[in-house]
């Protein structure tokens, strides 16, 4: 928790509640279903809430802005960003139903009201967003391919509506057809070295009507 307080000094006690509360609800959640793998589950702080937070040092979101998790697992990186952006809408969706219940759970436990997570395909989405967020859940190309029409056509932040995407090491191949995209090196943020590889790529989206 320490990690979290060093980085973002500026939140309420609510937060800081709901961040303290995190550690236990997966680790019970863990025993009974693996959805932080268990060698992880000890750096949870380290290894998933700071590593989702790393797309709050790239765009903090406004209050009012719509934002989609494909493939959030274990509610990773929509819960802790919920928690650091309470205006702002998320809908966490997984194919995994045992995971979305785990994410409801989570959210519960906590008191997080902007979280909404359902059992649901990417390309099945119905609706528009500011960005859509993600982890590594599959090559960039693919992704853009299940999410490439679900983008709000009103621009209200510095980046321009489209992905916010967690991924680590060489991704020049992947987003050679992407030359829109911008990557980010999480280390020039956070210290700890098990961000020394990874990124937070950027890839605007244009509305698709």
């Amino acid at each position: 928790m320490e990690e979290i307080l060093k980085y973002f000094p500026n939140l309420t006690a609510e937060q800081i509640r709901q961040f303290e509360m995190l550690e236990a609800v997966y680790q019970d959640w863990n025993a009974k279903i693996n959805v932080v793998s268990r060698k992880d589950i000890d750096a949870l702080y380290v290894k998933h809430v700071l590593h989702s937070l790393a797309i709050a040092k790239i765009q903090k979101f406004e209050p009012g802005t719509y934002v989609l998790d494909v493939g959030t697992g274990g509610g990773f990186p929509g819960i802790p960003l919920a928690i650091l952006f309470p205006e702002t809408r998320f809908y966490l969706i997984d194919v995994i139903l045992k995971k979305i219940n785990v994410v409801k759970a989570v959210a519960e436990a906590i008191g997080l009201k902007n979280v909404k997570a359902e059992q649901m395909r990417a390309e099945n989405v119905k609706g528009d967003f500011d960005f859509i967020v993600s982890r590594a859940v599959t090559n960039m190309p693919d992704f853009v391919s299940w999410i490439y029409d679900k983008i709000k056509k009103q621009n209200k932040h510095e980046l321009k509506n489209g992905i916010l995407y967690l991924k680590g090491g060489d991704l020049t191949e992947e987003l050679a057809p992407f030359p829109k995209a911008t990557e980010y090196n999480i280390a020039d943020f956070f210290e700890d070295e098990f961000f020394e590889t990874k990124k937070v790529v950027h890839l605007p989206l244009k509305f698709k009507a």
